[in-house]
């Protein structure tokens, strides 16, 4: 039987109503012992690094929760993350870019109602997430969630209600999960890194550069507010329009090559929701796709580029070499031509 870690963080999943509106107060261990089922699939160690409502989920506590799968990933087979879904795209693409190429599984499941409600989706999204994580053939970061299991980097929160609160991104979904049978797609990824002896291991960093900001395009915007930004942030994650398009008026083209000509990095993806960006396609974007310096968010989700830009630029300054790591394909996070 399979040794599996779970990993409480808070969330719905753990709320209590106090009067004072839904707030994180059940321990893992409590979480626990409302599925009682899962006695059946795996052997089960529960620790408890936080109990906070994902809206306060930071930077900081994605490494938290890195550092305690790292500790122990020697010692069990797997591992399920239980978080609040407000954040837990982000949550789950950090750790695709801090433990890459796990051959050991990482899960992060939650809920739409807490677990102690009568009407709750917590107990089947936890007894699957521990059956998903105690398979032979699971392995780096998933959200599952509503019966699919997603890649870790093309999670996004569609819907804030419905117990399939998450959608796959421009991407399948790795599998289905229908009560206690899991439904594969294709043949799992067999590219792991070796450690000592031959045995796999994953990949493991232990840096981001949180001065990462996120902006949307609007109609009418004062292309001014980026020299505002540079005070604060290395990094911008501009949403154009479409697929790609970039103001021609107001001076956006010279304030934003001034960004990157400083040596700050910027990233263009699209604010609409699917199928991604091609900076070539019109002429408001082409300049932009040409200048080097800039980097095409292709088919990424937003909460991706932002964990991967965080990565990236925690590993290194030099412009060549963020761009080097940024191309990289990590957990299926981008399509490639």
């Amino acid at each position: 039987m399979k040794n599996i870690l779970l990993i409480a963080t808070g969330g719905t999943i753990a709320s209590v109503e106090d009067g004072g509106g839904l707030r994180p107060a059940l321990a893992g261990e409590e979480l626990a012992r409302y599925v009682p089922e899962v006695a059946g699939l795996c052997e089960l160690d529960v620790v408890q690094p936080m109990n906070i409502d994902s809206t306060n989920m930071r930077p900081a506590d994605w490494m938290r929760i890195r550092d305690e799968i790292v500790r122990a990933y020697d010692a069990y087979d797997g591992f399920v993350v239980l978080h609040g879904t407000d954040t837990m795209a982000y949550t789950a693409a950090a750790l695709s870019y801090l433990i890459q190429e796990s051959p050991k599984p990482i899960v992060l499941t939650g809920s739409q109602k807490p677990m102690a409600s009568p009407f709750t989706d917590a107990k089947l999204n936890v007894y699957q997430s521990l059956l998903y994580a105690a398979d032979d053939r699971s392995r780096d970061v998933s959200v599952v969630f509503g019966g699919a299991v997603i890649a870790g980097t093309r999670a996004r929160k569609q819907r804030t209600m419905s117990f399939n609160a998450f959608s796959s991104v421009n991407f399948p979904e790795v599998a289905l999960i229908r009560n206690d049978r899991i439904v594969r797609a294709g043949a799992p990824m067999a590219t792991h890194a070796q450690g000592e002896g031959g045995a796999s291991a994953p990949l493991v960093y232990d840096r981001l550069d949180e001065r990462v900001c996120v902006l949307k395009l609007m109609p009418g915007m004062n292309p001014e507010l980026f020299s505002l930004l540079a005070r604060d942030y290395d990094a911008l994650i501009l949403e154009t329009f479409g697929v790609g398009g970039v103001p021609a008026y107001g001076g956006f083209q010279r304030a934003l090559f001034d960004w990157v000509d400083a040596g700050r990095t910027l990233v263009l993806t699209t604010q609409v929701p699917e199928e991604g960006c091609d900076l070539g396609v019109y002429e408001v974007g082409r300049a932009f796709a040409e200048h080097p310096g800039i980097l095409d968010g292709g088919d990424m989700t937003t909460e991706a580029l932002v964990a991967k830009t965080m990565w990236a630029r925690g590993q290194a300054s030099d412009a060549d070499e963020v761009r080097a790591l940024f191309g990289r394909v990590v957990n299926h996070d981008r399509t490639t031509a």
